[in-house]
């Protein structure tokens, strides 16, 4: 399994996960127009944000979406991971742990990262459960 940085090639696979994931947790279809130009709108030089993908023999498994958040009480950035999506036929091997390794590296790498945040549907226990594992702690944000 490949973790890497996601590129302008890999936004169909972001789009597609997206919508998947919007229809799983919360019933929701989303304009695909609007979404595939946001999508988009990340590969852009800006700071919107990056993607960090899982890929295997060519095929994109699994995805996710990080922003940053300046944090003036600790004069460092929080990164918040978003959209985290893996296809049905990879889950349980572990996909969400290998890219949060890889974002972790890349926020030590960076230096100024004090710490990551990420919202999770409340009925979702399945990732819930995947991110106590890795150390993740429920808090009030």
């Amino acid at each position: 399994m490949l973790i890497r940085l996601a590129n302008k090639n890999d936004a169909a696979a972001m789009v597609n996960f997206n919508q998947a994931m919007a229809l799983e947790t919360e019933g929701k279809l989303l304009d695909s127009n609007i979404l595939q130009n946001g999508v988009e709108a990340v590969f852009q030089p800006t700071d919107r944000g990056f993607y960090v993908v899982a890929e295997e023999n060519g095929e994109i498994a699994g995805g996710l979406m990080v922003t940053s958040e300046w944090s003036n009480w600790r004069n460092a950035w929080f990164w918040w991971i978003q959209s985290v999506y893996i296809l049905p036929e990879y889950r349980g091997r572990k996909i969400y742990s290998l890219m949060y390794a890889f974002v972790k590296d890349l926020a030590d790498k960076q230096g100024n990262v004090c710490g990551f945040r990420l919202y999770v549907e409340h009925d979702n226990l399945t990732a819930q459960k995947v991110y106590e594992k890795l150390g993740m702690e429920s808090s009030h944000y």
